[in-house]
């Protein structure tokens, strides 16, 4: 009897100990804060979640550690807030993650028209544009202590095709775009940036001719291209939590610097291509 008293006692403190650790272990989590700002210059408000990691940020507040900044783009109607498994892998490599919300309720509904560039979304994307670089103006002043000159990009759908269109424009200072799912504007072709796509297995959402590079580009140009067998509204925090799984490995061997193509065999005369799947998704 006393021997089992003895041993509950331990397991007890084993515990408390345990919950001890836990909670000095959370304060090194992943902070999140939300940014309510304002562009005066265009009269339109910016909301803007930031991720990131505690201890990293006490390095570049204490001048000792220098953050990469990694700027997210939501797909329309969907909320900046709801790409968090995305945001995560990001901060916890140390990243400065903004998450920006491009549309607005108050934005004309998305259109296409056939015939002009970008079926008519130029606009939207010249917004897009604008919207990053307003935010990344405010974050140069909130953290000094980071790396604006090397910008990682990811975006979903209409968010994708920004943070591509972003990416044209000013090609200098971007080094990684990440899109899930983009449509309508055709592949950065620049040995220089590091391009990772995750293409969707959706009929109801068709990615537009010439956007996706040929196999022979793809391959000069060092362009991974993830097929998978998702769903178009499950690359964001919606998506089941096995797809969500699968991107956020890949993600973050691309972001490591491994081959996303070790996935999966891939034939070495053609591009860096591979699949996801299959499995059981609900």
């Amino acid at each position: 009897m006393e021997i089992m008293k003895r041993a509950l006692s331990v397991l007890a403190c084993i515990c408390v100990l345990a919950g001890g650790l836990y909670v000095a272990g959370s304060k090194w989590a992943i902070r999140h804060e939300t940014l309510d700002l304002f562009d005066a210059a265009r009269q339109r408000p910016v909301t803007v979640d930031l991720a990131v990691r505690r201890d990293y940020e006490m390095k570049a507040n204490a001048g000792t550690w220098k953050l990469p900044v990694a700027i997210i783009s939501n797909g329309n109607t969907v909320k900046n807030t709801e790409y968090s498994f995305l945001a995560n892998v990001l901060a916890a490599r140390g990243y400065l993650v903004a998450s920006i919300q491009q549309d607005l309720p108050s934005d004309p509904p998305l259109v296409t028209k056939i015939g002009l560039p970008y079926v008519g979304r130029l606009e939207v994307y010249k917004r897009g544009e604008a919207n990053i670089l307003f935010v990344l103006g405010q974050l140069k002043e909130i953290q000094p202590n980071a790396d604006y000159d090397h910008l990682t990009l990811v975006g979903h759908s209409n968010g994708g095709d920004i943070a591509m269109f972003y990416a044209k424009q000013h090609p200098e200072l971007v080094s990684k775009v990440i899109t899930l799912d983009n449509l309508r504007v055709p592949f950065v072709l620049n040995d220089k940036m590091k391009i990772l796509s995750f293409r969707s297995s959706d009929p109801n959402f068709k990615t537009d001719p010439g956007v996706l590079p040929t196999p022979q580009e793809a391959k000069s140009e060092g362009i991974d291209i993830v097929k998978t067998p998702f769903q178009h509204t499950w690359m964001s925090d919606r998506g089941p939590d096995a797809a969500k799984e699968e991107i956020q490995e890949t993600l973050d061997k691309f972001l490591s610097g491994s081959n996303t193509s070790d996935l999966a065999p891939v034939p070495t005369d053609k591009p860096l291509i591979t699949r996801l799947g299959p499995a059981p998704y609900p």
